[in-house]
This record gives structure tokens, C-alpha cells and sequence, in this order.
């Protein structure tokens, strides 16, 4: 059986198309992830697969002093990378980017242990440009990120499985919601205060018209009690609650919208600006541009909410769209590469 040791991490986006590829493989092949003891430590244990836990630093884009200790603490999370991949002996190096994968990549280039990346959004990211000669292939999601690499390969975002497979009046009865339309609110994995405190702030505007289910983060919840507003701070059964969505209000991480077009769920995206490289930007108006979302401009939330639900258009374009799962397309260049 071959063994296949995944990484990845510091935020969701990283961990969760891991997982839907993990989760193919983990009958076939020997499945190990090295990550910090961020979100994916969490999520990886709790989908059963073994875990093997670094110390790796990350870079901070504006100036502090804990940046000087970068280049001691990355030369300490290689040392325990490389003991990592000697003792499991891997057969092959699977990435989904993140300051983390660094070490664990870079440790398998010093072994002459294959090494695969998958780059989730339209722009690269940091650690997917250092690591990109490491690697056989750069997967991407996009085909236009792919023709950024000499070695890029397009194939898709892997979408999960499990949520393709929502049934709607079950997902109903799950959350409590009747005949009418439901608004589904993700706030990304570690949860928007501003994006939570919009949507909480307009309840009386929302609840009349729509239910709402606020998947709203870790730590995120507030003391709201009102008929028809249903919160979570993270849901596992991703199946249910797209299923039971007429529309999504949701961040532009690149994971989610594929998953959202996968569906084919008319949505209003609010890209987050600070704290970013301008990546979910650069997602929301790919696709805006295309006719497949809408995107948060200067009107009220609830009216772009409204419109979106009422965008015949819209609906037409999402479902003449063509964004199937790239998981199958991932696995065969594993199994390709594996021989």
C-alpha cells in the first residue's frame, strides 16, 4: 500500500480540500498529514487520519520584530520535517500550500521523495512560488494560474463529496426550517466579525422574508434567540446545509466558491480585503466577471441578499456553468506520478 503524507495549513482553505482528497485515497493508500497545531490539527484528527505535529513559523506581511526569528524557526521545522518524512518514509509529498508545507516539501526534495502542490487560488500564493520547483506538478484550480509554471497542470478545486449529496427537506427538518427561502451565511473557518456582526445587525430586516443558517466560526457565537435565525460556529455536514441554502452570503476564499458554483447556488460574495494578499478579490471578480456571483458593492447587505435570490439571470448563468470537482482529476495525477 503506498503511503501519501499531506500538508497543509493556518486557515481552513488549506486543510478541507485536503481532506476531500484524503478521503478518496484513505481505503487504498496509507494516508499521513504533517501540519502545526493550528485548525488543521483539529480537523485531520477528527477525520481519523494520523498526525504528525511541526513547530514552522509565518511570515507576517506587515513589519514586526517575530519576523527576525523566522529563519532560526524554519531551520528548526525542516530538521523536524526531514526526521518526519525519514522515519515514515513516504511515498509521495501532497501540498495545499500554507507556510507550513514549506518544511514538509522541502524535506522531501532532500530525500528525493516525490512532491505534488495544489494552488486554490487565481493568483499564487507565497509558499506555492518557493516550493513550485520542488515539486513534479503545480495542480491549480484555475486554468490560467496553471500557465504561470513551467511545470503548472490544471485540474480544478477538489470539491468534497460528501457535499454533493444534501438532501433538501432532510437538511430542512435537520435546522428547522420550513417552505421558505434560506440564506446560508459562511463566515470562513475561523469565522468574519465583520461579516457576522452585518448579518446579525440585519435580522429584522433578513427574518421576515428568510431563514438563516450562520455558520459563523469558532468562538462566534452570539446570545440571539429569534425564530427562523439557526447558528452554528462550524457544521460537518456541509451536505445538509448547502442543500437546505436558496442563496449563500459568503467570503471569496477560492475552496468555497467552487463549491458554491459546484452546487449551483446563486451567491453574493463579500471578499475579504485586509489581512490578505488580495486573493479573494481577485477570486470574486473572476467570477463576477463571468456572470456566476454577485459581489458586495456599496448598497445595503439585505438588497444585495434580495437580488441575488431574485437574479433569473443569474440562476441561468449558474447552470449552463461548468465547474465540476478536480478530485478525480487530482487523484489520477497522484496515481500517475506514484508509479
Amino acid at each position: 500500500m503506498k503511503h501519501i503524507l499531506f500538508t497543509g495549513g493556518g486557515s481552513a482553505g488549506h486543510v478541507v480540500p485536503n481532506l476531500a482528497v484524503m478521503n478518496a485515497l484513505k481505503f487504498s493508500h496509507r494516508i499521513t498529514y504533517i501540519g502545526t497545531g493550528g485548525i488543521e490539527k483539529d480537523l485531520v484528527r477528527e477525520a481519523g487520519f494520523e498526525f504528525f505535529e511541526i513547530d514552522c513559523p509565518k511570515l507576517r506581511r506587515s513589519f514586526t520584530l517575530k519576523n527576525l526569528a523566522i529563519p532560526f524557526r524554519l531551520r528548526h521545522a525542516e530538521r523536524d520535517a526531514l526526521d518526519i518524512l525519514k522515519r515514515e518514509q513516504p511515498d509521495l509529498v501532497f501540498s495545499k500550500g500554507g507556510y507550513v508545507s514549506y518544511p514538509a516539501v522541502w524535506a522531501a526534495r532532500k530525500l528525493s521523495i516525490p512532491a505534488l502542490t495544489h494552488e486554490s487560488d487565481l493568483s499564487a500564493g507565497l509558499c506555492t512560488k518557493l516550493i513550485a520547483k520542488k515539486c513534479t506538478y503545480v495542480l491549480t484550480s484555475f486554468p490560467e494560474t496553471a500557465e504561470t509554471f513551467k511545470n503548472g497542470r490544471y485540474v480544478g478545486s477538489p470539491v468534497r463529496r460528501e457535499i454533493l449529496n444534501g438532501e433538501r427537506s432532510r437538511a430542512r427538518h435537520k435546522f428547522g426550517f420550513g417552505e421558505g427561502p434560506v440564506l446560508l451565511v459562511l463566515g470562513g473557518g475561523s469565522g468574519s466579525r465583520t461579516l457576522n456582526d452585518a448579518v446579525r445587525e440585519n435580522l429584522d430586516v433578513f427574518l421576515p422574508h428568510m431563514g438563516i443558517l450562520h455558520i459563523c466560526g469558532r468562538g462566534n457565537l452570539a446570545k440571539i434567540s429569534r425564530d427562523g435565525y439557526v447558528q452554528r460556529e462550524y457544521e460537518r455536514d456541509m451536505g445538509s446545509a448547502y442543500a437546505c441554502a436558496d442563496v449563500v452570503l459568503s467570503r471569496a476564499g477560492s475552496n468555497t466558491v467552487f463549491e458554491i458554483l459546484a452546487l449551483k447556488k446563486p451567491a453574493v460574495l463579500v471578499p475579504l480585503s485586509h489581512a490578505s494578499r488580495g486573493d479573494q478579490i481577485e477570486n470574486a471578480l473572476y467570477f463576477k466577471e463571468r456572470g456566476l456571483v454577485r459581489v458586495l458593492g456599496d448598497e445595503p447587505l439585505p438588497d444585495a441578499v434580495f437580488a441575488a435570490l431574485r437574479d433569473n439571470a443569474l440562476r441561468d448563468a449558474l447552470e449552463h456553468s461548468s465547474f465540476p470537482s478536480g478530485t478525480d482529476r487530482i487523484i489520477a495525477v497522484i496515481k500517475e506520478v506514484l508509479k
